[in-house]
């Protein structure tokens, strides 16, 4: 299979008619409290050990749409590597947003937290996944719960990826939450302490990588710093980044720990409205563009796996599946020219704060 000049496998579908998904329904994974569904895929059955990646969707969108459009299960499938997509349900969020401004689903032990973290010890068990190289993330109200998750169950991942999220502890109503959003305000529970609180976790923490459009009206940059300024603080790093420069365009800081492997890193995608930046029109591209999926000329999906080490050994050819009768849900995409007022609705319709 060709290679590109970045070293990633060419996709044959890209620039092509979406693939249609591959994901399997996940069914009985546990006590499930926080009554979410959720998808899986998992390559073909060898002797090795495979890593997963725990993969959440945004405010609109369903699990399957969510694949389609980031290209998750097509790289999945190419370079030997296992996902879970939990899913949120009407009956819980009538926006489909997972409930990460909620005490009783944000907390270690109890509602869509604790649901998530079966699903991943479900896949372990059954799937023949190394428990040392679990890896999460999401979108939106996904990455809100992508750093909950960080942060509660942090012996569970080797690393995170949170694109346009919010930091751990941000809010616990939905007052803050639509406060949040708009600007971040520091509080105590923002802060590195409320992490370490969070799990009583004692061992080594998660590499952070956070990913944030500097033109997201949806959810204020302002929360990328305070992500940052959190993890750092977990991972007693202070001072400039180790590492400063520019990938596909657009810039980017690492911070390494003592032992000179990366802690957390940093990607602000310039001019970049609220969603998963790709790069779908390059000979390697991964996902398809539309709603809250905007080409941008970088890939957070490639680089996060990249980050990983998932991308390494032969990649394989991917296989045309049919399609189902249920299409995948992609979600509105934001209006332009809004008013203030409308951004701020369209904001709380994200969040799904609103109908």
């Amino acid at each position: 299979m060709p290679f590109s000049r970045f070293g990633l496998a060419r996709n044959p579908l890209a620039g092509g008619a979406p693939r249609s998904t591959i994901l399997t329904k996940l069914e009985g994974f546990g006590t499930n409290p926080g009554n979410l569904g959720g998808w899986y895929f998992s390559p073909a059955p060898n002797t090795a050990k495979r890593a997963l990646v725990v993969v959440l969707h945004g405010c609109t969108q369903d699990a399957r749409g969510f694949d389609e459009g980031s290209g998750w299960s097509a790289l999945a499938e190419m370079y030997d590597f296992a996902l879970v997509f939990p899913e949120q349900q009407r009956a819980n969020n009538p926006n489909l947003c997972f409930n990460w401004f909620s005490p009783a689903d944000s907390s270690r032990g109890a509602g869509e937290t604790l649901s998530i973290a079966q699903m991943i010890d479900a896949m372990i068990e059954h799937h023949n996944v190394d428990p040392q190289r679990v890896y999460i993330t999401g979108l939106s109200a996904g990455g809100a719960m992508t750093s909950i998750m960080l942060a509660t169950y942090p012996e569970k991942f080797a690393g995170g990826a949170i694109l346009a999220g919010l930091p751990h502890g941000a809010a616990a109503s939905v007052a803050e939450a639509l406060q949040q959003m708009k600007a971040h305000s520091p509080s105590h529970r923002t802060s590195g302490r409320s992490i370490e609180a969070a799990a009583g976790h004692s061992g080594n923490w998660p590499a952070i990588s956070i990913w944030h459009g500097t033109a997201d009206a949806i959810v204020d940059v302002s929360n990328a710093d305070a992500i940052l300024k959190q993890w750092l603080e977990v991972h007693r790093l202070a001072g400039p980044p180790d590492e400063t420069d520019t990938v596909d365009s657009h810039p980017h800081k690492v911070w390494r720990d003592d032992a000179g492997k990366l802690a957390v890193e940093e990607y602000r995608v310039t001019g970049m409205g609220h969603g998963v930046p790709l790069a779908a029109g390059g000979e390697s591209g991964f996902g398809t563009p539309g709603a809250f999926m905007i080409e941008a000329g970088i890939s957070a999906t490639v680089h996060s796996a990249r980050t990983w080490g998932l991308l390494a050994g032969e990649p394989r050819a991917l296989r045309k599946k049919p399609d189902l009768d249920t299409k995948p849900q992609m979600p509105s995409a934001p209006r332009s020219g809004s008013s203030t007022q409308q951004v701020i609705e369209d904001a709380l319709r994200a969040a799904g704060l609103m109908k």
